[in-house]
């Protein structure tokens, strides 16, 4: 990572098999007790969580989906990990051939669970089949940390992703909805991987992070400026935000909307969702000698309707 300098200035898926006897108990386990003169499971016991217990392999512990294999004891392990363990049950080491725990899939058919996000305020209860594809895509989900300038794999809400930005990755945090910037480099001619640091804006009660970065688009050297807002999609969407860089009489201009952090960096530059500059002109913006990057980025961040058709934002300035 190359951190250079900057100023800134900021305002405002059978087989049929026989099921094994102790599977069967299991389930009696499970039911029996609570089924027994009609009598309620005992404080404490959620056949639920046990049932759950059940459906978690136990070499990767994630739940299992059809088809869930078992051994002749019947163990059972999910359709990735058997291909992992060399055809040998990781629980008693007897051979696991091909036999289906059709039971099992029967019990997961019929369950409805709360998402594994519910402690973040998912309030949402879904059938097991369907319940990781909601996680993936869960709007209650942790977010990825949006610093550029390694590779992070801290996780959390975006209360915890701020402080954890200011305090642990040192960023610039700022409180306003305009920026000047001014970004120096004393050997402009490196561009590959540089990436300067990660700048964030608090506005409109939201939070929004500033990229500058360098790398090669093709052949050509380029410099990339580019916003992203701390929330989801659909919230990003509610603001806009402009860029200016130039001096000598030229200028370039950006426009648009914010891409949401659920976007990693990466996919956003890939995808050339910003102000991108080529190093000539970069380097014309930054005096005459054209020896030193010298760039003032400039830039409003303003909240307004869109056009529900287009999505682009309908034009009416804020202060």
């Amino acid at each position: 990572m190359d951190l250079d300098s900057v100023e800134c200035v900021s305002s405002c898926d059978g087989m049929d098999e026989d099921e094994p006897s102790h599977l069967h108990h299991q389930f009696a386990k499970l039911h029996g007790a609570a089924a027994h003169n009609g009598a309620t499971p005992a404080p404490g016991i959620s056949p639920t969580t046990s049932i759950n217990e059940l459906l978690e392999c136990p070499v990767c512990t994630n739940s299992m989906y059809p088809p869930i294999h078992q051994c002749h004891n019947g163990h059972t392990l999910c359709s990735s990990c058997k291909t992992k363990v060399q055809n040998r049950c990781p629980t008693c080491r007897q051979e696991l051939g091909d036999i289906r725990c059709l039971a099992l899939e029967k019990v997961a058919e019929s369950l409805e669970l709360p998402c594994k996000h519910s402690s973040l305020g998912c309030p949402g209860i879904f059938p097991y089949f369907s319940k990781h594809l909601h996680e993936s895509q869960c709007n209650f989900r942790p977010y990825n940390c949006p610093y550029a300038g390694s590779e992070c794999s801290v996780t959390g809400d975006i209360p915890f992703l701020v402080t954890h930005l200011r305090d642990d990755h040192k960023v610039d945090m700022h409180t306003g909805c305009t920026f000047n910037h001014r970004y120096v480099k004393s050997n402009p001619r490196e561009v590959e991987n540089a990436t300067w640091m990660l700048t964030v804006f608090h506005c409109f009660g939201q939070y929004f992070c500033l990229h500058f970065e360098a790398f090669q688009l093709g052949m050509a050297p380029v410099y990339m400026a580019f916003l992203r807002f701390m929330g989801d999609e659909t919230d990003a969407r509610n603001y806009c935000y402009s860029l200016e860089v130039g001096a000598n009489g030229r200028k370039l201009i950006w426009e648009g909307i914010p891409r949401s952090i659920r976007d990693s960096h990466r996919k956003v530059r890939e995808s050339h969702d910003g102000l991108i500059i080529q190093r000539n002109m970069a380097l014309f913006f930054s005096g005459s000698d054209r020896k030193e990057l010298k760039l003032r980025v400039t830039g409003r961040i303003w909240k307004e309707q869109q056009s529900s058709e287009s999505g682009v934002c309908i034009p009416n300035l804020c202060s």
